[in-house]
């Protein structure tokens, strides 16, 4: 039987709920359960967007002037409600996104570890001391925030990746507009709620809800918003880039993936094959860092396609409140229809399909958008789904001969976020490193994963900007003022420049 809601998810502005004035709304629906109406997202009209803005530019001067350990113990508090509320949010994420429980709990518990790392970076927050070319000079830098941040996020992660954006801007002093995808709601208003109740401010953070062709294209061109952070598509991404570069503000993007995972000879195979199935179809595909080209050395590819289409059919699919299940559903169904149109593309092109290939009938699977796990063999380098990320639960089987052709088909792609390398030979894992034209890289294990310790992002067309995560989150949000004190006030000049 289908669920009819009334709910209407709120705005979140100047430290209130506020029912949207648009009369345009769109349905959330549970992509395991599509008849099941979880809600109605509002597309907020252009003079909300100034007013979320404007409470954050009103509450800049009082948070920058708050101590930074001060903000940093609010986000600290964030992080020990988010626990305490880990099963609530676990199940909300599941019931909008669709990745099955146990992956929505290992996010809500990253998500709090990336609280707690950038609530520690509060008490860090400084520059350096340097020498001058003058006597009786001191001289030293100091980090300030920029103002008024846009944060833009996806659907894909949608409580980690607004907590890795929105803490260290707060921490750094920045106020913050938030518009999460339309997709995920009501896990942004839960993410909201916690930083409320963790003490936050009136207008420190507001949320926006709404298309980005129109909230996303008022905040980029707002002449009080100082810096634009954005997770999402390369078209998207790019477009931003450039608007913001118009205004001369800052923009950071994290976009696509086409992650390789390869092979050699002497690799532990059941450990490659359980890491590729694990990074292919964990979170149903729908991640950036996943699996989506395995590159494989001839001399053990028959038998690796073998092993990993055994552990693909044994998936279970379904709906992801089901604890049993290993695979949800697509999040809606202009991306299931993305994955299909994709691996019809790759049948036209000749590719091998060893499983899956369609979306999956029958029992449960016939109320959501689900695909079936799907490997496709003998992919060509330039094959369309050996360079597009389809974003779903679909890994390509490339095979080479050598390892120098290894390296030249993973960097073979126009994108450049995660990879992988399964060996023992410790020359080809040291040229790896090297050579790979990756931002993350992993030795014998998979190209998923990331630690709130430790930079996360990519290179060449996957990312613009300063690297997220980790002490370096903090540059992104700041700028670094450099300060001459003469103090024997003789105004003493060295080199002019």
């Amino acid at each position: 039987m289908a669920t009819t809601a009334t709910r209407t998810y709120p705005l979140l502005i100047s430290g209130e709920w506020k029912e949207s004035r648009s009369p345009k709304f769109i349905e959330n629906r549970n992509p395991a359960r599509i008849q099941d109406i979880l809600g109605l997202v509002p597309f907020a009209e252009v003079q909300e967007v100034d007013e979320a803005v404007e409470a954050a530019r009103e509450a800049f001067s009082g948070w920058r002037r708050t101590p930074a350990p001060r903000r940093g113990a609010i986000i600290a508090r964030a992080a020990q409600i988010m626990i305490e509320r880990k099963d609530e949010l676990a199940r909300g994420l599941t019931l909008e996104e669709g990745k099955i429980l146990r992956e929505s709990r290992g996010e809500v518990q990253k998500s709090s570890n990336i609280l707690e790392f950038i609530a520690g970076e509060s008490r860090r927050l400084g520059g350096e001391t340097l020498p001058s070319e003058l006597e009786y000079n001191f001289c030293y830098t100091i980090r300030q925030p920029l103002g008024v941040v846009a944060v833009v996020t996806p659907w894909n992660f949608p409580v980690a990746i607004p907590c890795w954006k929105i803490a260290p801007a707060l921490v750094a002093g920045n106020t913050v507009v938030f518009k999460p995808a339309t997709l995920t709601p009501m896990t942004a208003g839960l993410v909201m709620e916690i930083f409320q109740d963790a003490g936050l401010p009136p207008g420190c953070v507001n949320m926006v809800l709404g298309s980005g062709g129109q909230v996303g294209e008022r905040l980029v061109n707002h002449p009080a918003v100082r810096a634009i952070s954005f997770t999402g598509s390369n078209e998207v991404g790019s477009r931003l880039y450039s608007q913001g570069a118009q205004r001369m503000i800052k923009v950071q993007c994290e976009m696509g993936g086409k992650n390789p995972l390869v092979v050699l000879e002497d690799a532990d195979l059941d450990l490659a094959v359980g890491t590729t199935v694990q990074g292919a179809f964990g979170s149903t595909g729908q991640r950036c860092t996943a699996t989506s080209r395995a590159v494989v050395v001839d001399s053990v590819a028959d038998r690796f396609a073998e092993m990993v289409v055994a552990r693909a059919m044994r998936l279970k699919v379904g709906n992801g409140l089901d604890e049993s299940v290993d695979m949800g559903p697509s999040v809606d169904e202009g991306q299931m229809n993305t994955v299909l149109r994709g691996i019809e593309m790759g049948l036209k092109e000749g590719a091998t399909l060893l499983c899956g290939g369609s979306r999956m009938t029958g029992g449960d699977c016939d109320s959501g958008y689900f695909v079936a796990p799907t490997v496709f063999d003998h992919v060509q380098p330039k094959m369309q789904i050996a360079q597009e990320e389809l974003f779903g639960p679909v890994l390509s089987i490339l095979r080479v001969r050598t390892f120098e052709e290894a390296l030249e088909v993973a960097n073979d792609v126009r994108f450049g976020l995660a990879s992988s390398i399964f060996t023992n030979d410790a020359n080809k894992i040291f040229r790896f490193v090297d050579e790979i034209e990756t931002g993350i890289t992993h030795i014998n294990s998979g190209t998923v994963g990331g630690e709130a310790q430790l930079p996360f992002g990519g290179i060449k067309a996957t990312g613009i900007g300063p690297r997220e995560q980790g002490k370096t989150a903090l540059e992104f949000y700041t700028e670094i003022k450099t300060v001459y004190v003469d103090y024997t006030g003789q105004g003493r000049q060295g080199n002019l420049y």
